[in-house]
C-alpha cells in the first residue's frame, strides 16, 4: 500500500468541521477510542510519517474499541468470527505467519494547546513492546515500552497540535523470552500471542503541576466502626516549571452512601521535579468493608487536587474501603489470611480472562455474580491481571483478589527454574520492564479493599535482584495487603520468607476420598493452603458442547477415550487428553451407552469430584493440621474447554458447579468418605446454636437402611465432627443413597446433601503419585447406578416477578437420581446466566423439592423448564 498524505482540501474532499478536542480542561484523561489497523507488511513507508495526520488509511482494519489485541482487533473489525474460531479445530488453521512482522495501530484526535497547558501519553498495557510515534515524532521506543504490563506517562507537550496522529508499531510477542501474557499449557495459543494494544493509550492534559496515581493510606483502630480511623491521601506532584511553586493541595474524602463529606487543604511548596503530596484526615466512625459472606462493602470516594494561581492543574481520585488483610504462618508453614482479624479461610478459583484479552465488563460481572452465587470468596489472577474494572466489580461484590505474576514462561526465567532450557535469563532491560510492570499494577490496586495478596512469583520465588525491586515498588506505593514469594513451597527469598502455599497438585481426576486421606498430606489432599488444584474437571452439557464440537469431535469424547483433543491444553501439554478422567468414568460407572449417556456421566464425575473437595477444605478448617484455603484450578476458560472450569464458556452451570456449590455453602453438613463421618460446617462471623443434622440412607430400590437425628451446637467460622457412620456403611452391600439434611432450631432445612456411596472407596496408589494426579489401583463399583428402576417425577412451575418456583415430586416408590433443570427460551436456545438454588438433585421416594431460579441481566425470556434425571425421563414443562 502507498503511504498517501493529504496536503490540500482540494485533493482530499471537502473540510469537515473539526473534532472536539479529546480532553480540554486540566485534569482530563481520555482514552483514543478507536484504532485503524494494518500489517506493517501491507504499508510502505517509515512509521513516522504514517503518524502524521491525512495519511490515507481507507485500506486499513477499521477498529471500535479502544484497545485489543491483534486477534481481537480483527475479530471486531470482521476478519474473523470467535463462533467460527471456536468451533473444533478451526483456530489451529489462523494463519500465524501473518503476526511475525509488527503492526500498527493509529488514530487520528484533536486538541487545544495553549501556553500553560501540558499534555501526556499514558499507557497502561501494550504487548509486549512497542515503539510509538506522535505527529512525526518518536515518542518511545520498544525498549522503553517493553513489558505487557508496564504503563507509563511521555509528556508530548512539545509535540502536541490541534490535529493530532499516533501510530504505535507493536512487535510479535514471544513468551519465552518477552514478559507477555501467556497462556502455559491451560489452552491453546492464540496466534498472535497476544501482541497488541490490550489495554487503553491515554491523553491526559494538566496544568503545571502533574500528579501521579492516586494512593489512599488507612490506619483503623479496634474495635473496627467505633473507633476513629486515619486516612492518608497520597500522589506523587510533578513539577514541570524550571523554578519552585506554591500550590493549594486540597483533599475530599466521602462515603458513597451519602454521608457527610471531609474536606480540607493546606498550602505546599514544590521545587523542580518529584515530590510526595501527603494530605491526612481523621473519619469518626468508619464503615468497615467486608467480604460478601461477612458483612457489607461500604466504599469511600477520595480526591486529591492541585491549584496553582487559582486554577486547577490536576486532581486524582480513588474509591477505597476500611479493612485490614493479614497473614501469618502456623506451625506447619502454611499461610493463614485475616479480614478484619478474623481468620479467613480462602474459597475460590483461578480465573482466566477471554483468549484474545476482550474485555467484557458486562460479562465479567455475571461471571463474579456466579461465584458469589458458589459461594467462593477469592479469585486468583495468575498472570491474568485485568482491567481496572474487575477489581472495581469486586469491590462492590465482596470478593478478594489474589493477583501475581504467571510461571513457566519469562516472568520466572531463573537459574534455579527446571524450564530453563527454553527461557533466557533476565537482563537489565527485563528488569527494568518488570520494574516498571510491578509499579503501575500495584498502583492500579493499591486502593482496592478487595485485594487479598499479591504473589510475586507462581511456581518458582523471584531471585534476589527482583524480590528487592519489587518489595521497594510495593512500598513506595503503600501497599496495604500481604506480597507473597510464590504460589509454591519450592523456595523463597530471605526478604519474604516462606510463601506457605503449596502447589502439588492434583489437576487431573482423582476420586472423592483423595481430599480426605492423611496420606495426601504430601501432596493436594485439603490440608494447608493450595494455591491451585483441582480433579480436572468441567465438562460442559450437551447443549454447550454441540456449539463447538463437530460430529466426529463429540463422537471422539466417547468413542475415542484416550484421544488428544484440541479442546483441552496444548497439543504438548500432560493434559491434552481425557485418559485419566476417563479411566475413572469407565472404571467406576462402566462404559457410556452412548454421547448422551457419557455426557450424563461425566456430570456425575464432575459433582461428586469438586463437591469433594470443597467439602475436604471446609471440613478441615479446624484440623490438627488446618486447611487454610484452596484455589479451584479452574474457575473460568478461555475458550471453550473440556476441563477446567466451573461453568463452561457460553455462561451454563454444570455438574462441577453445583457440586462445588454444595460443598462451599454457608452452613452446611458433610460426608466424609474416609472417616464415614459426618462435619458440621458454619462458615459464618454471626450464626450459632443449636442445629439438628437428619441421617436417611436407602438402597437403590428405595429401602430404607438407617435413620438418625444428631443434635449439635454449631459456632460461627468453625468445622467439627458431630457423629460416625461406620457401622451402617460396613454393611452396605451395593450402591446405596446417603441423604444429609441440616435443619436450624425452628426446622428449616439450611442444606440438603446426597451421597451415592458404596462399601469400599477408591484404592489410591499413593507411592505412584505425580505432580499432577495420583493413580487409582481399585475403583469403586457403581455400576449399579446404571440399573436403577425408573422414575416417575411431576413438575409444577410458578413465575414469579424476579425468581421461578420450579416444585419437583417424586411419586415413585424408588430414588429419582440425579435429576437436573434448566431452562430454554421459545427457540428451544438456552436462558443463560442463570442461577439455582440446587440442581442435579436426588430426591427420596414420595419426596417433594421446591427449587428456585433466576435469571441475570441479558438471560433472556425463559419459556420452558426441562427436567432429565439418571433414571427421570426428559420432560419439558412450559412456564404458567
Amino acid at each position: 500500500m502507498q503511504v498517501r498524505v493529504c496536503l490540500a482540501v482540494s485533493l482530499c474532499g471537502a473540510a469537515a468541521a473539526a473534532p472536539a478536542a479529546l480532553v480540554s480542561a486540566n485534569g482530563q484523561v481520555a482514552a483514543l477510542p478507536s484504532w485503524d489497523l494494518q500489517s506493517s507488511a501491507r504499508v510502505e513507508g517509515d512509521v513516522a510519517a504514517l503518524s502524521k495526520t491525512g495519511v490515507d488509511t481507507s485500506s486499513w482494519h477499521k477498529v471500535n474499541t479502544p484497545f485489543c489485541t491483534l486477534m481481537g482487533c480483527l475479530i471486531n473489525s470482521g476478519v474473523y468470527n470467535d463462533t467460527d474460531l471456536f468451533f473444533s479445530d478451526n483456530l489451529s488453521r489462523v494463519d500465524a505467519k501473518q503476526f511475525a512482522v509488527p503492526w500498527l495501530y493509529r488514530h487520528e484526535f484533536s486538541l487545544e494547546p495553549a501556553p500553560g497547558k501540558h499534555f501526556f501519553l499514558q499507557t497502561h498495557g501494550i504487548s509486549s513492546r512497542a515503539d510509538i510515534y506522535l505527529n512525526g515524532k518518536q515518542v518511545a521506543n520498544k525498549s522503553q515500552q517493553a513489558g505487557s504490563y508496564a504503563g507509563h506517562r511521555y509528556d508530548v507537550t512539545d509535540v502536541a497540535a490541534d490535529s493530532n496522529a499516533i501510530t504505535i508499531r507493536v512487535y510479535p510477542t514471544d513468551y519465552n523470552y518477552d514478559l507477555a501474557i501467556g497462556w502455559v499449557d491451560w489452552n491453546p495459543w492464540p496466534a498472535d500471542n497476544g501482541t497488541g494494544v490490550w489495554r487503553a493509550v491515554e491523553i491526559k492534559q494538566t496544568g503545571s503541576v502533574v500528579l501521579g496515581p492516586l494512593r489512599v493510606a488507612t490506619e483503623l483502630s479496634t474495635p473496627l466502626g467505633s473507633q476513629p480511623a486515619t486516612v492518608k491521601l497520597k500522589s506523587r506532584a510533578r513539577n514541570l516549571e524550571k523554578t519552585a511553586i506554591t500550590i493549594l493541595a486540597s483533599g475530599y474524602v466521602t462515603a458513597v452512601s451519602g454521608s457527610e463529606p471531609v474536606a480540607w487543604s493546606k498550602n505546599i511548596t514544590l521545587q523542580p521535579g518529584v515530590t510526595d503530596v501527603v494530605l491526612e484526615t481523621t473519619i469518626q466512625k468508619p464503615e468497615i468493608w467486608w467480604p460478601r459472606q461477612w458483612g457489607g462493602q461500604p466504599l469511600y470516594d477520595a480526591n486529591l487536587t492541585v491549584t496553582t494561581n487559582g486554577s486547577i492543574s490536576d486532581y486524582a481520585s480513588a474509591r477505597f474501603g476500611f479493612r485490614t488483610v493479614t497473614s501469618k504462618l502456623n506451625s506447619y508453614n502454611d499461610t493463614t489470611f485475616y479480614v478484619n482479624g478474623e481468620p479467613f479461610q480462602v474459597v475460590g478459583g483461578g480465573y482466566a480472562p477471554d483468549m484474545f484479552l476482550r474485555w467484557d465488563p458486562k460479562r465479567l460481572e455475571k461471571e463474579l455474580k456466579y461465584t458469589l452465587d458458589l459461594g467462593f470468596n477469592t479469585i486468583r489472577l495468575e498472570g491474568k491481571n485485568e482491567h481496572p474494572g474487575l477489581y472495581e466489580l469486586a469491590d462492590q461484590l465482596g470478593l478478594m483478589i489474589m493477583a501475581g505474576w504467571e510461571c513457566c514462561d519469562k516472568w520466572e526465567a531463573w537459574s534455579y527454574n527446571d524450564n530453563l532450557d527454553i527461557l533466557s535469563l533476565w537482563t537489565d532491560a527485563d528488569h527494568a520492564a518488570a520494574n516498571a510492570s510491578m509499579h503501575h499494577e500495584a498502583a492500579m490496586m493499591q486502593t482496592h479493599p478487595s485485594m487479598l495478596a499479591y504473589l510475586i512469583g507462581s511456581d518458582f520465588w523471584p531471585d534476589e535482584n527482583a524480590t528487592t525491586m519489587y518489595l521497594n515498588a510495593f512500598k513506595s506505593l503503600d501497599w496495604q495487603a500481604p506480597v507473597i514469594c510464590s504460589a509454591s513451597k519450592r523456595g523463597f527469598s530471605p526478604q519474604t520468607g516462606p510463601s506457605g502455599l503449596k502447589m502439588d497438585g492434583p489437576y487431573d481426576w482423582v476420586p472423592p476420598s483423595y481430599w480426605f486421606d492423611t496420606q495426601g498430606y504430601q501432596y493436594g489432599a485439603a490440608f494447608g493452603f493450595g494455591s491451585e488444584l483441582g480433579a480436572g474437571v468441567g465438562t460442559p452439557d450437551l447443549s454447550s458442547l454441540k456449539k463447538f464440537l463437530s460430529k466426529s469431535d463429540l463422537e471422539d469424547l466417547w468413542k475415542s477415550p484416550n484421544k488428544g483433543l484440541f479442546h483441552m491444553s496444548t497439543a504438548t501439554s500432560t493434559f491434552h487428553d481425557r485418559a485419566i478422567y476417563n479411566k475413572g468414568v469407565w472404571g467406576r460407572l462402566g462404559a457410556p451407552s452412548s454421547l448422551e449417556d457419557y455426557v450424563q456421566k461425566s456430570q456425575m464425575t464432575d459433582y461428586e469430584a469438586t463437591r469433594a473437595q470443597f467439602e475436604g477444605f471446609a471440613s478441615m478448617w479446624n484440623a490438627q493440621r488446618p486447611a487454610t484455603g484452596l484455589i479451584y484450578w479452574m474457575l473460568t476458560s478461555a475458550f471453550p474447554s473440556l476441563h477446567w472450569n466451573i461453568w463452561d464458556y457460553y455462561l451454563r452451570p454444570s455438574g462441577g458447579y453445583f457440586g462445588a456449590k454444595v460443598g462451599s455453602r454457608i452452613e452446611h453438613v458433610a460426608y466424609d468418605y474416609v472417616r464415614k463421618s459426618v462435619t458440621l460446617i458454619n462458615r459464618s462471623l454471626n450464626k450459632s446454636g443449636k442445629r439438628t443434622v437428619e441421617i436417611s440412607i436407602i438402597t437403590t430400590a428405595g429401602k430404607g437402611v438407617y435413620n438418625s437425628s444428631v443434635e449439635a451446637t454449631t459456632a460461627p467460622n468453625t468445622s467439627k465432627n458431630i457423629v460416625s457412620l461406620a457401622s451402617p456403611i460396613a454393611k452396605i452391600k451395593d450402591v446405596v443413597f446417603v441423604r444429609l439434611l441440616l435443619k436450624d432450631d425452628k426446622s428449616a432445612v439450611l442444606s440438603r446433601n446426597v451421597y451415592w456411596l458404596t462399601k469400599d472407596i477408591d484404592v489410591l496408589d499413593w507411592a505412584k503419585s505425580d505432580w499432577y494426579w495420583t493413580p487409582v489401583s481399585k475403583y469403586s463399583n457403581f455400576t449399579g447406578l446404571n440399573k436403577l428402576a425408573a422414575a416417575n417425577v411431576s413438575v409444577s412451575v410458578t413465575k414469579g416477578s424476579g425468581t421461578t418456583v420450579v416444585e419437583l415430586e417424586n411419586k415413585s416408590a424408588v430414588p429419582a437420581f440425579f435429576v437436573s433443570l434448566s431452562l430454554t427460551d421459545a427457540k428451544g436456545e438456552d436462558v443463560l446466566p442463570v442461577t439455582w438454588s440446587d440442581n442435579y438433585v436426588t430426591l427420596w421416594p414420595k419426596e417433594k423439592l421446591s427449587l428456585t431460579v433466576s435469571v441475570l441481566e441479558g438471560g433472556g425470556v425463559p419459556s420452558v423448564v426441562d427436567v432429565v434425571g439418571k433414571n427421570v425421563a426428559r420432560t419439558s414443562v412450559r412456564f404458567e
